[in-house]
C-alpha cells in the first residue's frame, strides 16, 4: 500500500515548490499525468511579480492587483500575496535560483500590463517559467524524500468521514490502477484553458483537478472569468504560441490591418492596459475588419535589445519565417483560469486535509482578471502557506481506518473521449469566448446536457475523463449565464455594463 505524509498532484511550479517544502517534514508522492516538464509554469515567459526595488512597495503591488481584479479581489488575500512575495523571492535566491541582473548586479526589472512600477523579475530573458521550474525540478530530483510518479492521471479523490485520504490514479505506462494514501493531499493541477480550441496552454491543461475537487465536495467559484492572453502568435493550422506581455512592456505597439494604432484612447496605459481590456479590443478590431489577427509592431525598438531580451520568442518567430524585430501577427488565445477551487488563505478547501494551490485554486487574489505575472508568485506564496498549515494540523492526522481500495474501470474506447473533447472545444470557442451572449450560452448548456446523457451507462475510464471535461465546461457556462453583467474576463454583449449587484463571487458545489 502506497502511504505518504503528503500527496501532491501536479508537476508545475506550485506542485514542485510545495513538494520540495513538504519534503522537510515527511515523505512526499509527487504525481503528474504527463512529463514533469509539461506545465503552464514551464512555458511562462513574462516573469514573476514581486516588490524588490527601493522605489516600489507592496501597497503599490496591492493597488495594481486590485485594480486589475475589477472589484472581486479579496483584500486580505492580495495583502498576503504582495507582502509575502519578497520573502519567497529571497528564499529562491538563497537556494541558488539566478534571476537576470543589470550590469551593476541589481535585479533586472521589467514592466508589464497593469503594473505601474517595474517589478517583474525574469530569468533567461523570456524563459522565466522554464528557468524557475527547471530549478525546482532539479531540487526535487535531488531530494530522496520525494518520489515522482509521471504519467499517472488522477481518477478520483478518496473521501470518507475524516476528509480526503488520498487519490486513485491510472498509470498509463503500466496500464494499471495505482492508489496513493496520504495524510495531506495537495491539488496543484493547473487550470482549464486548453478546453478551448486556441490556447497558450499545454493540451493536458483541461481542468481535471477542478472537476475532481468539485466531485469530492469542494466549492468551485468564478469559473466564468477566463483570461485570454491578448497576444498569441497567429499561426494558421498550428498551436498558439505566447508572445509575452513583456514585449509590450518594452514598448511594442498594436496595429490593425489598416495601419491604425487602436489602443490609444481606449485606456490610459494603451497597450499596457490590463489583459481583458487589450484582448477584448483586439477581438473587436478583428471582428470589425473581418480579420483573423492584428499586428504587434516592434520596428521602432532596438533590434539588439529585442534579440537579447526575447531569445525564445525570436527563435520561434524565425522558425515560422517571421522577423520579431519587424511586425508579427497576433490574436488572443485562452490563457488562464481565473476562478477555481475555493480555498482559504492557507490553501484549505471545504474538504478536510485537501488543499489546492496555484491556478487550480481560487484564493481571492485574481478577482475577475489576473494581473500579469502574479501567477508564478502565487504558487510560491501559497505553496509555503499550505505546508505551514499542515504543521499545525499534524497531530490530528493519521493513516488508519483507510477506505478500502475499489478497482475502477479500464480505459478502452478513446473515441468517446476525443469526440466529446472536440465538440466541446468548438462550442466553448464559438460561444463562451471573449464576448458572450445568452443565446450562445444556453445553446452550449443544452449541448453539454446532451453529451452527458450520451455517457450514461458507459463503463469506461475514458468516459470518466470526458465527464470531467463536461463538468468544467458546465461550471464556466453556468457562471457566465448567471452573471448578468460584464466584468474582467467575462464580457456579455447583452449586458455590457458592470453592475454593483454582481460585485460578488459565483460559487457552485454538489452539496
Amino acid at each position: 500500500m502506497n502511504r505518504y505524509d503528503y500527496i501532491v498532484v501536479g508537476g508545475g511550479l506550485a506542485g514542485l515548490y510545495t513538494a520540495f517544502k513538504a519534503s522537510r517534514l515527511g515523505r512526499v508522492a509527487l504525481i503528474t499525468k504527463a512529463d514533469i516538464h509539461e506545465s503552464n509554469s514551464y512555458f511562462a515567459q513574462g516573469g514573476i511579480a514581486a516588490v524588490t526595488a527601493a522605489d516600489d512597495a507592496p501597497v503599490d503591488h496591492y493597488s495594481d492587483t486590485v485594480e486589475a481584479g475589477r472589484g472581486l479581489c479579496e483584500d486580505e488575500a492580495v495583502r498576503v500575496l504582495t507582502e509575502e512575495a519578497p520573502a519567497r523571492i529571497s528564499e529562491l535566491i538563497e537556494w541558488g535560483m539566478r534571476f537576470d541582473t543589470e550590469a551593476d548586479g541589481h535585479l533586472a526589472l521589467a514592466l508589464e500590463g497593469g503594473h505601474h512600477h517595474k517589478r517583474i523579475l525574469h530569468a533567461g530573458g523570456d524563459s522565466t517559467g522554464r528557468m524557475i521550474t527547471s530549478f525546482m525540478i532539479d531540487s526535487v530530483l535531488a531530494t530522496p524524500e520525494i518520489e515522482i510518479f509521471v504519467n499517472h492521471q488522477a481518477v478520483e479523490l478518496l473521501i470518507d468521514s475524516n476528509g480526503c485520504r488520498g487519490v486513485r490514479t491510472w498509470d498509463w505506462d503500466q496500464s494499471q490502477e495505482v492508489v496513493f494514501y496520504g495524510k495531506h493531499t495537495v491539488m496543484a493541477t493547473g487550470g482549464s484553458a486548453a478546453i478551448y480550441r486556441r490556447s497558450t496552454n499545454p493540451q493536458t491543461t483541461l481542468g481535471d483537478g477542478i472537476a475532481l475537487c468539485y466531485q469530492a465536495g469542494c466549492e468551485v467559484r468564478d469559473m466564468e472569468f477566463v483570461q485570454f492572453h491578448p497576444t498569441a502568435l497567429y499561426n494558421p493550422g498550428g498551436e498558439a504560441f505566447l508572445i509575452s506581455e513583456a514585449v509590450r512592456g518594452e514598448g511594442a505597439h498594436l496595429y490593425n490591418s489598416k495601419g491604425e494604432r487602436f489602443m490609444q484612447g481606449v485606456h490610459e496605459l494603451a497597450e499596457l492596459a490590463p489583459r481583458d481590456t487589450v484582448a477584448r479590443q483586439i477581438f473587436m478590431e478583428m471582428r470589425r475588419l473581418g480579420d483573423e489577427y492584428v499586428y504587434l509592431d516592434l520596428r521602432h525598438l532596438d533590434p539588439d535589445m529585442i534579440h537579447k531580451r526575447f531569445p525564445t520568442i525570436c527563435a520561434r518567430c524565425a522558425e515560422l519565417g517571421l522577423d520579431m524585430t519587424d511586425r508579427i501577427p497576433v490574436a488572443p488565445a485562452a490563457h488562464y483560469t481565473v476562478g477555481g477551487v475555493s480555498t482559504d488563505l492557507n490553501g484549505c478547501t471545504a474538504v478536510p486535509h485537501l488543499y489546492a494551490v496555484g491556478e487550480v485554486a481560487s484564493t481571492g487574489i485574481m478577482g475577475a482578471n489576473r494581473l500579469a505575472s502574479n501567477s508564478l508568485i502565487e504558487c510560491l506564496v501559497f505553496g509555503h502557506r499550505v505546508v505551514e498549515d499542515t504543521v499545525s494540523r499534524a497531530s490530528s492526522v493519521h493513516l488508519d481506518n483507510l477506505p478500502k481500495q475499489v478497482a475502477g474501470t479500464e480505459p478502452k474506447d478513446v473515441t468517446i473521449y476525443h469526440t466529446i473533447r472536440e465538440q466541446l472545444s468548438k462550442l466553448m470557442t464559438h460561444h463562451v469566448g471573449i464576448i458572450r451572449n445568452e443565446d450562445g450560452l444556453l445553446s452550449v448548456r443544452s449541448r453539454i446536457e446532451e453529451l452527458r446523457r450520451s455517457l450514461c451507462g458507459v463503463n469506461d475510464l475514458y468516459a470518466s475523463f470526458a465527464e470531467q471535461l463536461l463538468i468544467v465546461a458546465q461550471l464556466i457556462v453556468q457562471g457566465a449565464l448567471d452573471r448578468h453583467e460584464s466584468r474582467g474576463g467575462h464580457y456579455r454583449e447583452d449586458y455590457p455594463e458592470t453592475r454593483d449587484a454582481y460585485r460578488k463571487h459565483s460559487s457552485y458545489s454538489l452539496g
